[in-house]
């Protein structure tokens, strides 16, 4: 095994160096060998482990003690490896380099500011509240016309009690004894640190009384009936945003945003394709062979007289311009199509005459067979 180097040597030190010595002796080689300053460098991570080490003995004064009287032998293989024993070294050890990478540019360790003050800022800033969703069920009149409707919506609402603060009144913040005040818990493990959300503060650094109305929350849930303006022309799948109408943001957030989805029932008499729309019409044969005049109840509320012309045949459309659906996203309307379907009578329902006649008429059909 190769013997160790001398933990002074290794920071450029004197034995007589005083803690504030050391520390700025290891921060500067720190600057220097961080993986972070140095990727993919073996050497500069071996460098920095080796630095490390130094230091978490040497600003540990019981463990510079021993180091001084008996060598390494005296830390009994404490440090034999950049796995910290000392929770208290191995937290101020951490200190340095977020101070170190912070310096840098780099935000403090993975990517966050080192200092109390700033890490309250950042998990106190302004939190918009999270949108809500549902769906409204309308007749195609409804759509056609445009609606209002209400809708029950269970949202959350800042809290009466604390203001939205989640504090009960009187209430002294006091930091966090997890965190002491960094708003992070750091575990550690071979050759990395690693950061996560203080699960007692939630990252905010400091605890206070919970209040008593929503345990903390800043928000409680409650019931509201909001009102719906729904425009002409909407079809299924349209969605409707009503600003500030979600839940509650915290620490000053605007409020989340309330998505109503629409779905329009099917009609007994119209089908509706885009902005069109379908109506099946039943017309007799004497109708389909001399023409008529129909009356269309129209999603309005009017009627609509139409003249189906002579000759019209099975399944023929006749569209009638401007009767459809209005257009949502621009003026005008689409169009109503009539679907011809002729009521062909049974033998049996004809009069004689009229059956006579409809024998000796044999009209010529010159193509029988229709191509595709």
């Amino acid at each position: 095994m190769a013997e160790k180097k001398d933990y002074y040597e290794i920071l450029g030190v004197s034995k007589n160096a005083t803690a504030d010595e050391i520390k700025k002796a290891y921060r500067k080689l720190a600057r220097q060998y961080h993986p972070d300053l140095n990727p993919g460098s073996k050497e500069a991570e071996e460098k920095f482990k080796e630095i490390s080490e130094a230091y978490q003995v040497l600003s540990d004064p019981e463990k510079r003690k021993l180091y001084d009287m008996y060598g390494h032998a005296g830390l009994g293989g404490d440090t034999g490896s950049y796995q910290y024993q000392s929770y208290e070294n191995f937290r101020d050890l951490f200190r340095d380099i977020d101070d170190i990478l912070d310096d840098f540019g780099f935000g403090g360790f993975f990517g966050r500011r080192g200092s109390t003050g700033a890490r309250k800022e950042r998990y106190q800033r302004a939190e918009r509240g999270e949108d809500i969703a549902t769906t409204v069920n309308i007749s195609l009149e409804d759509a056609y016309r445009g609606t209002t409707v209400t809708v029950d919506v269970p949202r959350y609402v800042l809290c009466e009690a604390c203001g939205g603060t989640g504090v009960k009144a009187g209430s002294q913040p006091r930091t966090c004894p997890t965190c002491e005040g960094r708003g992070e818990i750091y575990k550690k493990a071979p050759f990395i640190i690693i950061s996560q959300t203080c699960p007692t503060c939630g990252g905010t650094g400091f605890i206070q009384e919970p209040c008593d109305v929503c345990k903390g929350k800043g928000t409680v849930l409650k019931p509201e009936t909001v009102k719906v303006n729904i425009p002409p022309g909407v079809d299924n799948g349209n969605k409707l945003r009503i600003p500030g109408k979600g839940h509650a943001g915290r620490f000053g957030g605007t409020n989340g945003d309330l998505w109503v989805y629409i779905n329009v029932l099917p009609h007994s008499l119209y089908e509706r394709r885009g902005d069109n729309l379908y109506l099946n019409v039943n017309i007799s044969l004497t109708e389909a062979i001399f023409s008529t005049e129909i009356e269309l109840p129209l999603l309005n509320g009017k009627t609509e007289k139409v003249k189906i012309p002579a000759g019209v045949q099975p399944f023929e459309h006749i569209r009638i311009y401007g009767k459809g659906m209005p257009r949502l996203k621009s003026q005008g309307y689409g169009d109503l199509i009539l679907v011809i379907n002729i009521k062909i009578p049974k033998e049996d329902e004809l009069p004689k005459d009229i059956k006579k006649c409809l024998k000796e008429y044999k009209p010529e059909i010159k193509e029988r067979f229709i191509k595709r």
